[in-house]
């Protein structure tokens, strides 16, 4: 058996394994995410979405949270990522800026147009939403002069986890052009591929992605890097592409794990989607209730009525001349009990209460703080929402968007956008970059930050005036220092400490000079009065012996 049939035989049972749970996948996108429901369909340009739902409040939660997710976590107005080292309240001032500046570079070439970016974290945040978990591919574009994102389907990409929990093998599907194939592979590719291309250049070839740890890997060359990554030709049995990897390229986010499976859930649809089923009916029986009470079904009397009955506006019903009308009407509406109606729209009231709770869109709002609160009942309110909000953007941190910008600032480490690494600052060689994000969360932490920092000046302003010793207590330089990195401030507005002392002690010396020169200054007055006064006593009346001469 070669490597190619090795590989792919791995491949069909992760993808078999994996079977059942798209059924799961399919019942999730129908109710929440028609766009995506295609798991195990096939969808054809130009099908209606969402036709077999009666509502789409449940499409409109789940669309709510996953824009969410990019305005609050990635906002492309705000600085939403920093690089920080882990002792960050001793890095110097040199290495603070060169972070500053990688900063700067690294959001540029995310954000740039060719990236794709905004579009792969997009589609992304909304998978992120509905199934618990995205696929998302970092590399370069084909040119090798910018960054890549895409985001991939679920259908069509599988996983497993090593011993350590950790993601470290991946196989993904891919429909291909032959056009396209050509181009990124033109010297692998098999002559049916050219041929292919050359007549049929939009035809899609399966081309099969693995990347796999290097200690698995039994194909003849040996490779010095932790991952190997393939693209092979599943149709043509080829080897397009086999080389070393140090990292594995694909961020696959997780948002609830469940042990024994290496794929996650959504709690958000975990916990809707039986609402969702029954919002779906409630709100077929609500319709056909209201259509039934503004027209209402009607009874007619045979061989009474002439012709069809016109309900339209503007209509004529022909009625019999010779009909009795003591005989009773002989078209009029069905009696009908409307009692249940208000209740049936309550009951819907409340079901889309139990979505939007169930999507945390009643936690994803800071809350705002009333004009007549005090200090400490905005920071528990403050700490309140914290508690309320982390099981939502605590594992979109640590498991989104820290991988994230890890993959991108080392990819970009690798090719030089950052120049030399020998050029680094010597607080930098051989240190760790690990990042920080702004979210509600993290505005929320820092904020109780200041309040705790105007909390201690308001307490210790209370107590100095009952004991003026107590104000050594707090080392307000150092305080001041950390409150000013929490809320942001530039390394390049700050100085560093040293530079802080050195001021201090040029103000000191100051301080003491200008002390010695207006000490001199007043001896120098005093011996001119002195001077003066024994001047007057010489030119004067006699002085009494015993007695000063300056005395009245």
């Amino acid at each position: 058996m070669d490597n190619t049939e090795f590989l792919q035989q791995q491949g069909d049972k992760l993808f078999s394994d994996r079977y059942q749970l798209m059924s799961l996948w399919q019942t999730i996108a129908d109710n929440f995410y028609p766009e995506r429901a295609d798991f195990t369909c096939i969808r054809n340009l130009g099908a209606e979405f969402a036709r077999n739902l009666m509502t789409s409040y449940p499409v409109l939660a789940r669309r709510d949270l996953g824009n969410a997710f990019s305005t609050m976590l990635r906002p492309t107005s705000l600085n939403w990522f920093h690089m920080r080292l882990s002792d960050w309240d001793k890095v110097d001032s040199e290495s603070r800026a060169w972070l500053e500046w990688a900063e700067g570079i690294m959001r540029r070439a995310m954000f740039d147009k060719r990236s794709q970016f905004s579009r792969a974290t997009k589609e992304g945040d909304h998978d992120f939403a509905a199934f618990g978990q995205c696929a998302l591919q970092t590399s370069l574009n084909r040119n090798g002069d910018g960054l890549l994102y895409r985001c991939w389907h679920l259908r069509d990409i599988v996983w497993r986890e090593s011993q350590d929990g950790a993601i470290d093998t991946v196989y993904r599907k891919w429909k291909c052009a032959a056009v396209d194939l050509q181009r990124l592979f033109p010297k692998t590719c098999t002559q049916q591929t050219k041929d292919l291309a050359a007549k049929s250049p939009y035809e899609t070839i399966e081309v099969w992605h693995c990347v796999i740890p290097s200690e698995h890997y039994q194909g003849a060359k040996k490779f010095n890097t932790p991952f190997v990554s393939l693209y092979f030709d599943t149709q043509h049995k080829q080897v397009l592409e086999e080389v070393g990897a140090q990292e594995l390229g694909y961020i696959i986010p997780r948002w609830q794990t469940v042990s024994g499976s290496q794929y996650s859930y959504s709690p958000a649809t975990v916990a809707a989607l039986p609402d969702g089923r029954l919002i779906q009916a409630m709100t077929r029986v609500l319709l056909e209730a209201g259509e039934k009470a503004t027209t209402p079904p009607m009874i007619a009397t045979q061989q009474a009525i002439r012709g069809d009955v016109s309900l339209f506006a503007g209509g004529i019903t022909w009625v019999d001349g010779e009909y009795d009308e003591r005989l009773g009407e002989v078209l009029r509406p069905l009696t009908q009990n409307l009692q249940g109606l208000p209740i049936g729209l309550e009951m819907l009231k409340d079901t889309r209460a139990m979505i939007a709770e169930a999507f945390f869109l009643n936690k994803i709002t800071l809350p705002q703080p009333g004009n007549e609160m005090t200090a400490y009942e905005v920071g528990q309110r403050v700490q309140e929402y914290i508690r309320q909000a982390m099981p939502l953007f605590e594992p979109m941190e640590t498991d989104y968007n820290a991988p994230l910008c890890e993959n991108t600032f080392n990819l970009l480490m690798r090719n030089g956008t950052f120049g030399s690494p020998y050029n680094l600052p010597k607080g930098l060689r051989g240190r760790e970059v690990l990042f920080t994000f702004e979210s509600p969360l993290h505005d929320a932490a820092e904020r109780a930050k200041g309040q705790r920092f105007l909390e201690a000046q308001s307490m210790l302003a209370q107590t100095v005036q009952m004991e003026p010793n107590s104000i050594a207590i707090i080392d307000f330089n150092v305080a001041l220092r950390d409150v000013l990195q929490s809320v942001g401030v530039p390394a390049k507005w700050t100085r560093s400490e040293a530079d802080v002392q050195g001021i201090i002690a040029q103000q000191q010396q100051k301080q003491q000079t200008a002390d010695m020169l207006a000490g001199m200054q007043s001896g120098a007055n005093v011996a001119k009065t002195l001077g003066e006064a024994g001047a007057t006593g010489q030119g004067g009346a006699a002085v009494p012996r015993g007695q000063p001469s300056g005395a009245l």
